[in-house]
């Protein structure tokens, strides 16, 4: 069947089954746009305000459904406007296929206009990328795109598309799935490792499970729960495997990470046997390597074989899909009990509540605390929804105090901490998940307003997100930084801002200020009953601070529940 380019690139999305992309229409992918034109009962394609939101809608649309995101963009400013994302996609390990287009391939190099060399850009923010010239190759480029994608550990792949390849004719056949691509491989179990991580399962005093995202990825969460009830295993989390064990289930004890749980922080370095699944140990859940995991034998379960033994030496690599290995591994441990070890969790979580969860979520008097908005959101949502959140302070919080009952329900941009995340990210969650699922995103006031163009699509494409601001009127995460770290030089921290209100009034959403706390509790029903979006914006503690905390470079053990320590 002959084709153009262009309708062989929309051919080549429908064969993958891709039913919704978002993205912002240029001169050089133009062709494709138009051959689009002629799909839109079978693409549903998101216009976003900036090509950054296309790759942040893209990762939330691949998060809530655990498809494939799609993003598309035009040469030059609309292909470098996503590599934020991108790179955003790669650290967290998201499946996302980005299109770009790019101008005739007789003009690559020429500094033509809108010209960008996003391939030699993107190499290492990317799993894979590829330019096309030819318009013969798409078929099966784009096959291998979404495979790579997925495969392993999912990662963004990027295809530059010239002009001339757009509008160049082909015979379009399909692609068939690969048989011999390297990225399809999946490792082999190795059945010594696991015997032995069993033995050392076995014999543990103290072991602690870490779940981290890919237990998520790999869809363990039921293997990881069969295995922590079978050895009454105490389970933490890190911020992005969070959702992957209910919050509320007896054994488990809390997030890790530089605004994690006392109990999970301090008594990890306790530990005699930590098995870490689908996490990379990153700096933000290690503290100080030094001083990290001192008495535990590490068992650490990965896709990724780069990341074993990466930051933290493990005792036992198992080099496998976590869902895979933790179902081999099951039958080998013993049921057993912890008592005494779940014991020295209960008293630390009981420290930890003394110290700072009552007064954060029953304060009493002063401004509405963050803590508090998130836990009557939790009540009220009974931890059901899919909580989007940007990056800061209220990320912090909102994973410390939203009681995740359901899997697979917190979206976040973990890795790179990108700013601007939540709003464009619950777009593509809301569009994902439909009416299944209340989505609800959470910001900042210094946050929201990177990306907050996008409050256009929600009636655009009528969806009914909410939205809820929490104004500091600070950047706050940096201003808490200086306080601690630098003085109290509060070097441009302070943030003004417009009228959220006006601004939502302005979109076309409903939208509602509170200040005082005995308005909380109805401003966040009106919230969640609304059948349209609707933005509430929350005045809270200007100067609040978010704890326990464990300072940069300090060892885990030395969490702080208080300014003083």
């Amino acid at each position: 069947m002959q084709m153009s380019g262009a309708e062989a690139v929309v051919t080549a999305l429908i064969d993958e089954k891709i039913e919704c992309l978002f993205g912002y229409p240029g001169g050089a992918i133009m062709p494709t746009y138009d051959a689009l034109y002629q799909h839109q009962d079978r693409l549903n394609h998101v216009l976003v305000r900036h090509e950054q939101a296309a790759i942040h809608g893209a990762v939330g649309y691949a998060r809530a459904t655990r498809k494939v995101g799609v993003a598309i963009a035009t040469s030059g400013p609309g292909a470098t406007n996503l590599i934020t994302g991108i790179t955003d996609a790669l650290i967290d390990s998201i499946p996302v296929v980005c299109i770009t287009g790019q101008v005739f391939s007789q003009l690559l190099g020429t500094d033509a206009f809108q010209e960008a060399d996003i391939i030699g850009m993107t190499v290492t923010a990317t799993k894979w990328n590829y330019q096309i010239t030819d318009p013969n190759e798409i078929p099966f480029v784009f096959k291998k795109a979404f495979e790579i994608a997925q495969s392993g550990r999912p990662g963004p792949v990027l295809i530059d598309i010239t002009k001339d390849a757009q509008v160049g004719l082909m015979d379009y056949v399909k692609a068939e799935p690969s048989t011999k691509g390297k990225w399809l491989h999946k490792p082999m179990i190795d059945m010594d490792q696991i015997h032995k991580a069993s033995e050392i399962i076995n014999a543990a005093k103290k072991p602690i499970l870490i779940a981290g995202h890919g237990v998520m990825i790999s869809k363990a969460q039921e293997a990881l729960l069969a295995l922590a009830e079978k050895s009454d295993i105490p389970v933490v989390s890190t911020l992005l495997g969070l959702s992957t064990f209910s919050t509320t289930h007896r054994l488990y004890k809390g997030m890790l990470g530089m605004h994690g749980n006392y109990a999970a922080n301090v008594l990890c370095n306790e530990a005699d046997v930590v098995i870490a699944v689908g996490m990379r140990f990153d700096d933000r859940i290690t503290g100080k390597l030094a001083c990290y995991l001192p008495y535990a034998k590490v068992i650490h379960i990965d896709i990724d074989y780069a990341e074993i033994n990466k930051n933290v030496k493990a005792d036992i690599g198992i080099h496998a899909d976590a869902k895979e290995a933790l179902k081999v591994l099951i039958p080998y441990v013993k049921k057993t009990s912890h008592h005494d070890w779940h014991h020295a969790f209960d008293k630390a979580y009981q420290k930890e509540f003394e110290t700072v969860i009552k007064s954060e979520i029953s304060p009493t008097s002063g401004k509405l605390k963050m803590a508090e908005v998130i836990a009557k959101l939790s009540q009220k949502t009974h931890g059901q929804a899919i909580i989007v959140t940007d990056v800061g302070q209220h990320q912090m919080i909102a994973a410390r105090y939203y009681q995740f009952e359901q899997t697979s329900n917190h979206i976040t941009s973990g890795g790179l901490g990108t700013m601007g995340f939540a709003l464009p990210a619950a777009i593509g969650a809301k569009l994902g998940v439909g009416d299944k699922k209340q989505v609800i995103a959470i910001a900042g006031d210094g946050g929201f307003q990177m990306n907050i163009q996008e409050l256009a699509v929600l009636k655009q494409e009528g969806i009914a997100l909410k939205i809820i601001i929490l104004n500091n009127s600070y950047l706050g995460m940096v201003r808490q930084w200086q306080e601690m770290f630098f003085d109290k030089r509060y070097s441009f921290t302070s943030i003004s801002s417009p009228d959220f209100v006006k601004v939502a009034e302005a979109y076309d959403i409903k939208a509602k200020r509170i200040e005082k706390r005995e308005a909380l509790d109805q401003a966040l029903t009106d919230l969640l009953e609304s059948n349209t979006s609707y933005l509430l914006e929350i005045i809270v503690e200007q100067q609040e601070n978010v704890f326990p905390m464990v300072p940069a470079g300090a060892s885990i053990s030395d969490t702080k529940l208080t300014m003083g320590g």
